[in-house]
């Protein structure tokens, strides 16, 4: 499909080994990484030098899971953003080549779908309990899910309405903040925070670790996603719940949440549902937060 690399095609097709696949799309491009087993997962880790980081400035951590549901090409959830996050991670190691500081650590995570079963499951729960082990609680934490389909930047909502106090509130607030400048630097006029379904930023926020989570949408459904959680405050409950098909609430509300997440999880979820200029959109936002530092 045009704007998206010719090798998304291999990384969705069926029995794809996808952690192999990212570890050689990434040295293909002179990228090192190292697989990091955590509660039986096994998330990937960009090896950058020492050197491309100054204690000066905030760690930017980028988050992006490479599994997927059984069945499903997994196209825009989330192979897009592995790619993309991939390409980016080549981008910042040239930075490193040439002596250049850039604060952004990745991991490609593993178990993120098993969220459903609660968040504890999830993959990004293991690691953020490594992080806070490590005393690693003061990173910005950027979760990318999903940015395939439309060109609409959504910043999720999750952590913004919590009803807590002191330090982890103003931290959160204070990160927020800088992704909605992100945001609005990269697409004015055109980005939207919203309710969004709890991504690997969960496994993050449940270990008291902020954590913001970007996703795209097409501009029509945003839109009508927006209206309606105007006119039903149940639309917000149920897709903050995380019901799976069965469940009463989720099936009440679904044909109100946007298409491209009932895309999500099914054999539909494939190249077809993309859109262009969703590829250069990420890349955009990706390079802004790589180049735009903030004081530790």
């Amino acid at each position: 499909m045009a704007g998206f690399p010719a090798e998304l095609e291999a990384y969705i097709a069926p029995g794809c080994d996808r952690l192999a696949f990212l570890q050689a799309y990434l040295a293909a491009r002179g990228v090192r990484t190292s697989v990091v087993p955590v509660n039986g997962r096994r998330h990937l880790y960009v090896n950058f030098p020492a050197a491309a980081y100054d204690p000066t400035f905030k760690i930017k951590t980028v988050i992006t899971h490479y599994d997927r549901v059984p069945g499903s090409p997994g196209a825009n959830d989330n192979s897009v953003c592995d790619l993309a996050v991939a390409e980016f991670a080549a981008r910042l190691s040239h930075v490193s080549v040439r002596g250049g500081r850039h604060n952004v650590r990745i991991f490609f995570t593993d178990g993120e779908e098993l969220g459903a079963g609660g968040v504890s499951e999830q993959g990004a729960f293991g690691l953020a309990e490594r992080f806070r082990a490590l005393g690693i609680t003061h990173d910005d934490v950027y979760v990318f899910d999903s940015c395939g389909r439309g060109t609409v930047p959504v910043l999720a909502r999750a952590g913004a309405d919590a009803n807590v106090r002191g330090a982890f509130k103003k931290q959160f607030a204070s990160l927020y903040e800088r992704t909605q400048n992100l945001l609005r630097d990269v697409s004015p006029q055109r980005w939207m925070s919203l309710p969004v379904p709890y991504s690997d930023n969960a496994g993050f926020l449940a270990c008291g670790i902020p954590a913001v989570a970007i996703t795209f949408l097409p501009a029509d459904e945003a839109s009508d996603y927006a209206r309606a959680l105007l006119h039903d405050k149940q639309l917000e409950k149920a897709v903050m719940h995380g019901g799976s098909a069965d469940d009463p609430l989720h099936a009440r509300y679904i044909e109100k949440m946007p298409r491209t997440w009932r895309l999500f999880h099914t054999e539909h979820d494939n190249l077809s549902s993309l859109t262009a200029g969703s590829w250069d959109l990420l890349a955009r936002i990706l390079d802004t937060l790589g180049t735009t530092q903030f004081l530790a």
